[in-house]
């Protein structure tokens, strides 16, 4: 149901671009999640995460696949805080989009919850 309502917002022309490089590092997937708002939706990814962080053959670099894993431990550690619901859409075979969708903010103060993700990075 969740990505029922969510799922128009994806760009799909954008969405199937092959992957070059990551656009997205775990400082600016943070730096999103400050300013976003309840709903909003970032595609954090595009490929096959499990093997494009791990393997060779995603076609990335040793020190790409670093900032993957770090920008997918940076989206496991939000999600665990509830900052955000983690979702993917299956985009054609062996690749899917990733996506954080913000959820409300804590009643705590912004920065305890940021800090505690930044100071995990």
């Amino acid at each position: 149901m969740i990505m029922a309502r969510f799922a128009s917002r994806i760009d799909v022309g954008t969405a199937l671009a092959p992957v070059r490089s990551i656009a997205m590092t775990d400082i600016t997937f943070i730096a999103w999640l400050a300013q976003a708002q309840p709903g909003d939706v970032q595609i954090y990814y595009r490929g096959f995460l499990a093997v494009d962080a791990e393997m060779e053959l995603g076609g990335l670099s040793a020190m790409q696949r670093r900032e993957l894993r770090a920008l997918a431990d940076a989206a496991f550690r939000a999600a665990q805080q509830g900052l955000v619901h983690l979702a993917q859409v299956r985009l054609a075979t062996d690749r899917f989009a990733y996506l954080a969708i913000a959820r409300p903010k804590p009643s705590e103060p912004k920065s305890n919850a940021f800090a505690r993700l930044l100071a995990a990075a």
